[in-house]
């Protein structure tokens, strides 16, 4: 065990954990933060999205020991009352059914648009095509990710 300070949605936040345990179990298990979700457990599906320095990352396989200084943002830190652009353009337009992959595909979906802020049909498939949606909700997620560029 070892002990790790972390900021986490602008809070730091102390926790006693073995280095090697993924960062998804610390939000969860130690922090309560729970809708960061676990999904496939490979970092393929993407519904564990978190932010580390405002890029999209998978915390599945993200050891707390290679956070180190980085600044975390979970779907929880998004926004206070649920208006960031992303996610009321999400419930716009309708987008979830079961939910639970929606916190990874917003996460990726802000991040994205942080880098690209006006982008093509083609751009928006490329970089969501590795956050899975068990209900094919994708024409809604392309719809609302191009709300959001309107916002």
């Amino acid at each position: 065990m070892a002990n790790f300070e972390l900021v986490v949605n602008g809070k730091t936040h102390k926790v006693d954990v073995d280095p090697s345990t993924p960062i998804l179990w610390v939000l969860r298990d130690h922090l309560n933060l729970v809708g960061t979700k676990f999904g496939c457990g490979i970092a393929q599906c993407g519904a564990c999205s978190i932010h580390l320095n405002g890029m999209a990352v998978r915390s599945c396989q993200l050891p707390v020991a290679s956070v180190g200084n980085g600044k975390i943002t979970t779907i929880e830190g998004l926004s206070e009352n649920g208006d960031h652009p992303v996610q009321k353009a999400w419930i716009e337009n309708d987008v979830p059914q079961c939910g639970y992959c929606q916190s990874g595909q917003i996460m990726q979906a802000v991040s994205f648009l942080r880098s690209n802020p006006n982008p093509t049909d083609e751009e928006i498939e490329s970089v969501m095509n590795g956050n899975l949606c068990r209900c094919g909700t994708y024409i809604r997620i392309k719809k609302a990710i191009k709300r959001a560029v309107k916002s």
